[in-house]
């Protein structure tokens, strides 16, 4: 080595472009924010246009569906709506009777409801005594819910309707708490947003809590879980709705 190189300290045996633990931690951390950011759009892209968590604040499936019930629902085969736009993406199936759907209300469009499909586009429903007929024969409703007090209610005995074209005739499993087609007829396919797949958690509290738009109550509502473990019903978690 000569006085020159040995006085600028080089020596040729070493490589000239050493990677210096600063570069290595940069590309660390660069590493790190794309998997974070691949993380994000794969959440984002979940939730937008595959899953939806939701929250059962009434009793109108009570049977099936409890209140407090926490559900993840499948939306990808009902035309999601793309983020921040008015487009959907091409709806690829059409709910069959026996199935439970959650749609936007034909008369609120802001409120989301889950209820059961009874009969699809073309079939003609009636109510006789809370018996459920489609087609003019007698449906077996093992998951209705109907006191006997008021088979003879008006709500219990409807003539017969047809089901239009591009409708749903959905009722509550809960006949006797149940908002549904019996007061504000069909609903159209297209305000379907998805199906009920699994309770994933589902915590004990009456409805008028659940409802409660106050945010801070929600989260004391949500807190008190951690003080009132029994009240969560254990046995509820993993339930598949899509097979009830």
């Amino acid at each position: 080595m000569s006085a020159t190189s040995a006085a600028l300290g080089l020596d040729p045996c070493r490589s000239s472009t050493p990677q210096t633990p600063p570069l290595r931690e940069k590309k660390a951390a660069l590493r790190r924010l794309k998997w974070s950011a691949a993380i994000a759009l794969f959440l984002t892209l979940l939730f937008s246009f595959v899953l939806e968590p939701g929250m059962v604040p009434t009793a109108s499936m009570e049977g099936t569906v409890l209140v407090g019930d926490h559900l993840l629902m499948l939306k990808l085969p009902y035309g999601p709506r793309v983020p921040f736009t008015t487009y959907r993406l091409p709806r690829v199936r059409t709910p069959a009777a026996g199935e439970i759907v959650a749609f936007r209300s034909p008369v609120e469009p802001s409120e989301i409801y889950l209820k059961r499909v009874i009969a699809v586009a073309g079939d003609v429903v009636q109510l006789r005594g809370g018996v459920l007929y489609v087609n003019g024969v007698r449906m077996p409703e093992n998951y209705a819910r109907v006191r006997p007090s008021r088979r003879w209610s008006w709500q219990e005995n409807m003539p017969p309707r047809l089901v239009p074209s591009g409708s749903l005739f959905v009722l509550g499993d809960n006949r006797d708490n149940s908002e549904d087609s019996r007061y504000w007829g069909p609903v159209p396919v297209q305000n379907v947003i998805g199906e009920p797949l699994v309770v994933f958690w589902s915590y004990d509290a009456p409805s008028a809590a659940w409802l409660d738009p106050n945010w801070l109550h929600q989260v004391s509502l949500y807190a008190s879980a951690f003080g009132h473990v029994t009240q969560t019903r254990w046995r509820r978690t993993g339930l598949l709705l899509c097979l009830r």
